[in-house]
């Protein structure tokens, strides 16, 4: 019961409203509410700024997750060390930028990205390569925009991915070294097994919350320059907040979502044919 009325009838709703001209006037009277069908999902594949809106996102995703899961998987190995000293404090630090407001956070690194003052680019100055407008250079502002994305969430991955280093079985470690198994066997034939499971489960995780891009370019860019930044969700929040067209802005959100279930589904049916092969 819980379930419906907090999930299952809001979807319903919010579908219905997608195939209307749900806006600022039906939003005062509802007599001015028209049954469009499927026009706002024909108007949206038809429209160019939704294609570009799509193609930044999964730009996004295909750059950001595997460099997300690296980070988050090198720094679940680091504090999983037995060499590690401190760990509870390596844990808390990596973890902080999880729980830290992305308006606190927007603040620090707009700083770091500054062109001429910024940390980033002072670094890069040392390898002599020249600044680089990370925030005004349509070219580099979504790479600055995955850079953050990276910094503010690995440290969730790396939580689930160190704890399930630690259900990994000793004794598997034991008898590969008595066997020869240099660290490099070790990681490929003990430690990733073991962790494939999770592994599919933090991807899917990252997968779909790098497709609802929306906080880090909505503080930092506000979608520029040029709509570099713009996502599919900042896409829908301007068409259901700015413009007002609830109806159509209820049909991004769907469109986003069947793409985000095929995706998942293409990973479950890829990882199946992996354990079974």
């Amino acid at each position: 019961m819980v379930l419906a009325v907090f999930f299952f009838i809001p979807v319903l709703a919010a579908f219905a409203m997608s195939l209307t001209d749900f806006d600022l006037y039906a939003l005062a009277d509802y007599d001015n509410l028209r049954f469009v069908g499927f026009h706002n999902y024909v108007t949206l594949l038809t429209q160019p700024l939704f294609w570009k809106a799509l193609g930044n996102t999964f730009y996004f995703v295909i750059l950001g997750v595997p460099l997300s899961l690296g980070a988050s998987l090198g720094a679940a190995l680091l504090v999983n060390s037995k060499l590690a000293r401190f760990k509870n404090v390596y844990r808390t630090i990596y973890f902080a930028p999880v729980v830290t407001t992305m308006v606190a956070v927007a603040v620090v690194w707009r700083y770091i990205f500054h062109t001429r003052y910024g940390f980033l680019n002072y670094v890069l100055g040392w390898f002599g390569i020249d600044p680089i407008d990370w925030m005004g250079d349509p070219h580099w502002s979504m790479p600055a925009i995955v850079i953050l994305a990276i910094w503010k969430n690995f440290g969730y991955n790396m939580i689930i991915l160190l704890a399930a280093l630690q259900s990994i079985p000793e004794d598997l470690y034991e008898a590969a070294r008595i066997d020869g198994a240099s660290g490099w066997q070790l990681f490929r034939h003990v430690t990733l097994p073991g962790l494939a499971p999770v592994l599919l489960l933090v991807s899917i995780l990252t997968m779909t919350g790098y497709f609802q891009l929306f906080a880090e370019p909505y503080v930092m860019t506000e979608g520029g320059p040029l709509q570099s930044t713009l996502s599919v969700l900042y896409f829908m929040y301007e068409e259901g907040f700015k413009w007002w067209s609830l109806g159509r802005a209820s049909a991004v959100a769907f469109l986003l979502f069947v793409l985000m279930f095929a995706i998942t589904l293409l990973q479950l049916r890829l990882a199946r044919r992996q354990v079974n092969a």
